[in-house]
This record gives C-alpha cells, sequence and structure tokens, in this order.
C-alpha cells in the first residue's frame, strides 16, 4: 500500500505542477513539453484513483490510460532534446548536461507502463509504484 500512494501523489505533484506551470509560458517547444507532462499526469492520476479507490476501476479506461502512457513516455526524448528555455519552464539544465540519465529515466517510465497489468484493478495497484517511482527520480533530478 506504501508504493502505491508514494505513486498516487507523484502523480498528483506532476499534474498540479504541469497545471500550475503552463501559465503564461512563451516558448512554443516549452508548451509542447509541458502538454506532453500533463497528458502523462492525466493518466497517471487517472490509474491512480483506481489503484487507491477514489475512482471505480474500469478496464476499458485502464487500458487507455496504460497505451497513452506508453506513447506520451516514447516522446520525452524527442520534446526535450531541443534546449529550449522560458520563465514559466520547470525543467533544469541539467536535463541536457546529463542527456543520457535523463534518457535513460524517460525509458524507465515507458518500461513501466509498459509493464503495467492494466487489466485487472491488482494489475493496476501492482504496477502503480514502478510509474509513480519513474516519475519521482526523473523530477527529483532535472525539475526545479
Amino acid at each position: 500500500m506504501k508504493i502505491i500512494t508514494k505513486g498516487l501523489i507523484a502523480g498528483l505533484v506532476l499534474v498540479a505542477g504541469v497545471a500550475f506551470a503552463k501559465e503564461g509560458v512563451q516558448d512554443p517547444t516549452v508548451k509542447a513539453r509541458m502538454d506532453l507532462m500533463g497528458v502523462i499526469g492525466m493518466n497517471t492520476k487517472a490509474l491512480g484513483d483506481m489503484a487507491g479507490g477514489k475512482a471505480d476501476f474500469d478496464a476499458a479506461k485502464a487500458a487507455g490510460a496504460k497505451e497513452a502512457l506508453i506513447a506520451a513516455s516514447a516522446d520525452i526524448a524527442a520534446k526535450f532534446e531541443p534546449q529550449a528555455s522560458d520563465p514559466v519552464a520547470e525543467a533544469k539544465p541539467e536535463i541536457w548536461t546529463n542527456w543520457d540519465d535523463f534518457v535513460k529515466k524517460a525509458e524507465a517510465l515507458n518500461a513501466a507502463a509498459s509493464a503495467l497489468d492494466a487489466s485487472t484493478l491488482d494489475g493496476v495497484k501492482a504496477g502503480m509504484g514502478a510509474i509513480g517511482g519513474a516519475c519521482k527520480d526523473c523530477h527529483t533530478t532535472y525539475r526545479m
């Protein structure tokens, strides 16, 4: 249960941070990155709400959220490769000086999303720790 809670917290923090950060963003590259993180946050939250009992389990919605996470996490490196900045950006410059590690962390999220069993509530519960852990690992290192 502790792992699930950490995953839920990471997802909620991600969603809250992205929602706040989008206000006033000027650079279109940064906006695209924030939008991508919003997709990840929204789908992590949907799965986390199911895992935590805040929403009823729905296998079709869980499968859709899983697929959206897989697609979005696969796009992280492409969205972050251009070194764009914006006053409201939360990306640390270390992303580009530690590029290989950043990409490895994005790949870890993709692997966690891919491994999640969205067909059962127990499968979603079991997979949320890895998803939340991947988000936290990257955000701790590369997010302001």
